[in-house]
């Protein structure tokens, strides 16, 4: 079946569908990096215990990303850099 009576092609009604699969599955990665950071930068703050443990989450979260092209690889290290260097500096 190449055409619809609404005009439009099968394919485009597929692609659509797997776009938006694919958009909702992007937005729940970015916003798990988001939050992640968003403890990170927290624990640092308040240089709480859990510092170590929350890098390591988050870390894992953006190399999850990166792996699935969801973000630019020199995106996540740059990110990943970041938190480091914000842990560190909290550690001190």
């Amino acid at each position: 079946m190449a055409k619809l009576k609404t005009g439009r092609h099968t394919s485009a009604l597929k692609a659509q569908r797997q776009a938006e699969k694919r958009t909702s599955a992007n937005k729940g990665l970015t916003k798990k990096i988001r939050l992640a950071t968003k403890t990170v930068k927290a624990s640092a703050k308040t240089k709480a215990a859990t510092l170590k443990d929350d890098l390591k989450k988050a870390e894992s979260c953006i190399d999850k990303a990166a792996k699935k092209k969801v973000i630019h690889w020199k995106t996540a290290a740059r990110k990943k850099s970041r938190l480091a260097k914000a842990a560190n500096k909290a550690a001190k």
